[in-house]
């Protein structure tokens, strides 16, 4: 279970591993820009600057294999196997217009991709993937600040972005954005195992792995991944 407090006495409880980040969303374009920190806000600027100039393009349609194309090189380069591609085209089916792919293209290039869910008042960017080109186009910074427009103009008033573990570089980028972290209780039912397993891959005992699998080609660990995700999960 993960929540903001303990909610069974008894489960083994870790604390302080991870945090969410949520806040509300200004609905005015101005007011939204001064929630964002200097430094970032400057970041977005040009990322916006260039949108406007048509040489970054938001596409709120963008097809599922651009998508995850983008995801599966992300996490990749992380080290990280991926999901099957099947699972985003059931997403799809499921949830209809409650769910958007969008991504960022330069000079026909994507570049960022995102899978964003809506849920009442709040959306929820859950799968975001980029290429290494995307950060000296500010691809990211573009690609969530459209995205928050997008969601005002849904009728969404919340932004949520997720969870992420502290100390890394995604925790740094959501408070670079003016979120605060919410330090989030994660608690487990042992059922034969004598303590919580810890698969991550800044565990060092997967060190090599992680290492080994940064440098496969694309198409060979999107091809293997999807069958080493199902066992780590």
């Amino acid at each position: 279970l993960r929540s903001e407090t303990a909610e069974i006495a008894d489960w083994e409880t870790k604390s302080g591993v991870y945090a969410g980040f949520r806040r509300d969303i200004a609905a005015a374009e101005d007011e939204a820009l001064k929630q964002i920190p200097r430094k970032k806000r400057a970041d977005v600027r040009k990322g916006i600057k260039a949108a406007e100039a048509g040489v970054i393009v938001s596409h709120a349609d963008a097809d599922i294999d651009t998508v995850y194309r983008l995801y599966a090189e992300s996490v990749r380069n992380l080290g990280t196997p991926v999901f099957p591609k099947k699972l985003l085209v059931e997403i799809a089916r499921v949830f209809g217009s409650d769910v958007e792919f969008s991504a960022v293209v330069k000079d026909g290039v994507p570049l960022a991709g995102l899978v964003t869910f809506f849920h009442g008042d709040t959306a929820l960017p859950y799968y975001g993937g980029a290429s290494p080109a995307a950060r000296a186009a500010h691809a990211y910074d573009y690609l969530y600040w459209s995205l928050m427009r997008r969601a005002v103009e849904r009728g969404a008033r919340v932004f949520d972005f997720g969870r992420s573990k502290v100390g890394t570089g995604a925790y740094d980028y959501k408070k670079w954005w003016g979120f605060e972290p919410t330090p989030l209780e994660y608690q487990y039912f042992l059922v034969k195992a004598d303590a919580v397993p810890d698969v991550n891959p800044n565990n060092p005992k997967y060190a090599v792995f992680v290492s080994a699998w940064k440098k496969l080609p694309l198409a060979v660990s999107t091809r293997l991944g999807p069958f080493l995700a199902r066992q780590l999960g």
